[in-house]
């Protein structure tokens, strides 16, 4: 009886799918890219937490990864919104803001820049692909839209529409890759975080914490 229970323990331990897991210090090697010379969102970084305050402004919290991190296929994260922008159209340019955006930078090994390239020359690269995790606008859960800066090197990916509350997230980063662009993630060589208020003139008070990157096995 005992020997029966062992292996039946042992079978459903081995049907597991094995993740190796890297909790996010954003402390660490990350960078603030503005779009403004003399305006930008506050960030406040604590370990595993990122605060963010944007009062009718906008700019992009960031770091690469190290290579060893290149091919993490999922992520996870809790987050929260304490004040929140109205909801918007986020496919018009010049009347996109959203509370929070999680990017996730894709870039194949032969066009990865330099180390110490800014976000835009990731950006701006024509092999880079990103997937933007939002919560805000005025879409449903689950749809994907264009980007109207990126154009078909990015694709919006909507969690939560707009409002306060907190939640946490599990995302497939390869599925949700192959059914943005329909074809095979490349490698995931940056995240970034992003608040944007500029447009409707009002405020965000959000966080970010416990951010993982992980490779299924």
């Amino acid at each position: 009886m005992i020997k029966t229970q062992f292996i039946s323990l042992l079978m459903f331990l081995c049907s597991w799918t094995y993740v190796s897991a890297d909790l996010v210090d954003f402390s660490d090697s990350w960078t603030e890219q503005r779009f403004s010379l003399f305006s930008g969102n506050e960030f406040e970084t604590s370990g595993k937490t990122l605060r963010i305050g944007s009062d009718g402004t906008v700019s992009i919290f960031w770091s690469r990864l190290p290579a060893t991190l290149w091919d993490s296929d999922q992520a996870r994260w809790d987050w929260e919104v304490m004040s929140s922008v109205p909801p918007t159209d986020l496919t018009l340019k010049g009347g996109d803001d959203r509370n929070l955006s999680v990017y996730f930078i894709f870039m194949p090994k032969t066009s990865i820049p330099k180390a110490n390239a800014k976000l835009t020359d990731l950006l701006g690269n024509n092999s880079a692909r990103v997937l933007m995790y939002v919560w805000g606008g005025k879409h449903m859960p689950g749809e994907i839209l264009p980007t109207p800066y990126l154009n078909e090197l990015g694709r919006t990916l909507i969690l939560r529409p707009a409002g306060a509350g907190q939640a946490s997230e599990r995302v497939n980063l390869k599925t949700d890759f192959q059914r943005a662009f329909g074809a095979e993630p490349t490698h995931l060589i940056g995240i970034a975080i992003s608040a944007d208020s500029d447009d409707t003139d009002t405020q965000i008070r959000a966080l970010i914490s416990n951010l993982h990157i992980e490779k299924a096995r």
